[in-house]
């Protein structure tokens, strides 16, 4: 689960000086019973944030439905019961938290599930390319992808900027004697280089918005060469859902999709007052 000061901070942003209309309006002492819904059908995530968000502020928390389940619309997936001001509090953080983390594993999981109905072992992978990559991260993984390193600390990733200043194999040569221990992945946009990085001891190779032919034919370049089973490879770059099944018909071990959390749609939920306690 993301560490609770992290999702606390969402909520003091939300009501720095506290929240005046339910001040104003909803008596001190009204205890009262919620639900929160699903709107739509879809892979739901963000649950142990969410109850682990109310029960910091005294709200009892009733699971209905599990990170990573699938759900239709109608579905309860929390029961709430508790003071009705701190209900109120909480109410828009945690529907926040979980309409983003349930819109990006509710999509994690249908690419995952085009790509591997055609090649099984192939995986799926976000990238970083988003700011909130505590939520984000985690909800590609409950929706069945790999999040790809979480920060630039986790693993050696030399892209085109690094290249234009150090040359390639110079840049892995380097890289490999920084640490026996990190993964060194090489970002390459032609055959030349991807020929290069493989013979220079790269970890990954990662095709970068090389067309399918394209890298059909570094593949077949690598396996002449010798190299193809020393290497991982990643595609990455202009990959969507509708082209994504084109890239895992080949020989590849990761496609790597920016999309996952820069085109998210929110997953539609809703949190509804049932009564009074």
């Amino acid at each position: 689960m993301i560490h609770l000061s992290y999702l606390i901070r969402f909520v003091e942003e939300d009501a720095p000086f506290g929240d005046v209309t339910s001040e104003a309006v909803i008596p001190e002492e009204l205890n009262a019973k919620a639900v929160i819904i699903a709107k739509q059908e879809g892979i739901i995530a963000g649950v142990e944030e969410v109850k682990a968000l109310f029960e910091h502020f005294g709200v009892k928390v009733e699971v209905r439905k599990r990170d990573g389940e699938a759900v239709k619309r109608g579905d309860v997936l929390l029961e709430l019961e508790g003071n009705a001001r701190a209900i109120l509090l909480v109410e828009r953080t945690a529907l926040n938290v979980m309409g983003r983390m349930s819109g990006i594993a509710t999509e994690v999981r249908k690419l995952v599930g085009k790509a591997k109905a055609i090649n099984p072992r192939i995986r799926v992978a976000g990238t970083r390319k988003t700011l909130l990559k505590p939520i984000d991260k985690r909800a590609i993984l409950i929706g069945g992808g790999e999040p790809h390193r979480f920060s630039l600390s986790d693993a050696v990733l030399i892209k085109d900027n690094h290249l234009a200043l150090v040359p390639l194999e110079e840049a892995i040569r380097r890289a490999k004697a920084f640490s026996v221990y990190t993964v060194v992945e090489v970002e390459v946009e032609t055959l030349e280089d991807a020929i290069k990085a493989a013979r220079a001891g790269a970890d990954v190779v990662m095709l970068d918005n090389m067309k399918p032919g394209e890298i059909a034919e570094v593949l077949e370049a690598l396996k002449r060469e010798g190299l193809r089973e020393r290497v991982k490879i990643e595609v990455s770059g202009g990959i969507t859902p509708g082209n994504i099944t084109e890239y895992a018909k080949l020989d590849i071990d990761v496609i790597s999709l920016g999309y996952l959390t820069h085109s998210v749609r929110n997953f539609d939920v809703s949190l509804d007052i049932v009564g009074r306690l």
